[in-house]
């Protein structure tokens, strides 16, 4: 059973940049791809960026050119660097990797506010 972590959100005014975490309680290279949902208030849930185990990204458009997607093996994390944040970018931020069954994160707020 695989646990997921995420760390890294908060308030950021628009504009701002943040950085989430998401550890793994094992190895990541078990996992086929990795990646990033969102849900915002009355909203569905939606994917925001992927990473596969060889390392090939592929990102919602809305937030292409500005979120980065990375993964560090040897740490068992991936990571979501975010900028030129908009308040349409405000949402529960959840993590998750396939490896056979597909295991989630609990979730971290990001609200992007002035």
């Amino acid at each position: 059973q695989v646990q997921l972590v995420e760390s890294g959100g908060g308030l950021v005014q628009p504009g701002g940049s943040l950085r989430l975490s998401c550890v793994a309680s094992g190895s990541i290279l078990s996992m086929n791809h990795m990646g990033w949902y969102r849900q915002a208030p009355g909203k569905e849930r939606e994917s925001v960026a992927l990473i596969t185990k060889g390392g090939v990204t592929d990102y919602a458009g809305a937030v292409k050119g500005r979120f980065t997607i990375s993964r560090d093996n040897a740490k068992n994390t991936m990571y979501l660097q975010m900028n030129s944040l908009k308040p349409e970018d405000t949402a529960v931020y959840y993590c998750y990797g396939v490896a056979g069954s597909r295991y989630w994160g609990q979730g971290t707020q990001v609200t992007v506010s002035s």
